[in-house]
């Protein structure tokens, strides 16, 4: 009989803080302490970017066992030693490799995918240089401006008390952390033109996150997703798009936190996702194009996706490049998927194959 392949899904369940003080971790919903169940009432403060590991990871599960999967779930829980002994003890065929931060440090991210490396186990998405590079949206920019693809022009600003604008940069800008993803940081005040706004948010940024602030030219456009999967070969899939047309006047038409996290949220409910966007053909051809060019000279691999802004004009600028995106089964990527004609259990296996021929 046929041994099955073993995959073990890694992640972080975030720390969350109630309004006593006391810290508890999450265990796939529930909080505890010691041991012991939270207090009903107590008002629980979360990162929801963080949180939503959960739900992907409760997905990616669902569909590795659909696949005839040996399936383990381990929780590094922040502790890097006991990750370690897991692999050992386990010793997985592959992993799954979900895992986004260490105690709250998204910078971390790099180096679970070097432990992985440095004890030979093929993991899943991109390897650990390309997390790291992907950590610095300033570097990703250059790097794709070297290459002929266009992105908005930047500034990192570091002191809000000295902010002198480099004279390529025109108001309205948009400010956000340099270090993050999944739109931490980023609110309807983000876009600022003026100074005395542009300095209220840098300050913010800087001193909110502890990094600097990231002020670039506000694109108003289309925001349109493409998502990618494969390595030799890899495929644009079909685009996706999140409608911000119903968005109250009051917000700008961007991605905040809320609308990407905070369910019952004006923001959240009125940016809804769709796919496969509705695009010329020539655009929808030059928006893949870009965005495959991107994944190559990022370094990515086996999945990621690439954010744009389309201008009235339909002229593309890329906005991000994101390594393991967020999969989970109601997400964008997931989308672009399914409109591609693959399940969400086809995509699954086959970014476990993806690493999986690492080792052929």
């Amino acid at each position: 009989m046929r041994k099955k392949i073993h995959v073990a899904i890694v992640y972080n369940e975030p720390t969350v803080t109630t309004s006593s003080g006391r810290k508890y971790i999450s265990e796939s919903g529930v909080l505890y302490e010691e041991g012991q169940p939270s207090e009903n009432n107590a008002e629980v403060s979360i990162d929801m970017s963080e949180a939503g590991v959960l739900d992907e990871m409760n997905d990616i599960k669902r569909a590795l066992i659909v696949n005839g999967y040996k399936t383990t779930l381990f929780n590094v829980n922040s502790d890097i030693m006991r990750l370690i002994d897991f692999l050992r003890g386990e010793q997985p065929d592959v992993i799954f490799n979900i895992c986004e931060s260490i105690g709250k440090e998204s910078s971390h991210e790099m180096h679970v995918a070097g432990i992985y490396e440095l004890l030979g186990i093929p993991y899943t998405g991109a390897n650990a240089m390309t997390l790291g590079l992907a950590q610095s949206k300033v570097r990703v920019k250059e790097i794709l401006g070297y290459y002929g693809l266009l992105t908005p022009k930047f500034q990192l600003m570091k002191n809000p008390a000295r902010i002198v604008i480099e004279e390529d940069l025109d108001f309205p800008l948009f400010v956000k952390p340099a270090r993050e993803d999944a739109s931490v940081g980023i609110t309807t005040d983000s876009v600022v033109y003026n100074l005395t706004n542009l300095r209220k948010q840098v300050r913010h940024i800087i001193e909110q996150f502890s990094q600097p602030a990231l002020v670039e030219e506000y694109i108003e456009g289309r925001e349109l997703n493409v998502a990618i999967l494969g390595n030799s070969k890899p495929v644009a899939l079909p685009i996706s798009e999140i409608d911000m047309s119903t968005l109250p006047d009051k917000y700008h038409k961007i991605i905040t936190y809320n609308a990407k996290w905070m369910k019952g949220t004006e923001e959240y409910e009125h940016t809804k996702g769709y796919c496969p966007a509705d695009l010329p053909a020539a655009i929808e051809q030059q928006l893949k194009e870009m965005a495959l060019k991107a994944y190559t000279v990022i370094g990515g691999r086996d999945y990621a996706r690439v954010d744009f802004r389309l201008t009235k004009d339909n002229k593309p600028y890329i906005l991000e490049f994101n390594p393991n995106p967020d999969i989970a089964n109601d997400t964008g990527f997931a989308r672009s998927v399914k409109a591609s004609g693959l399940t969400f259990e086809e995509m699954v296996k086959r970014i476990v194959e993806l690493a999986l021929e690492r080792t052929a």
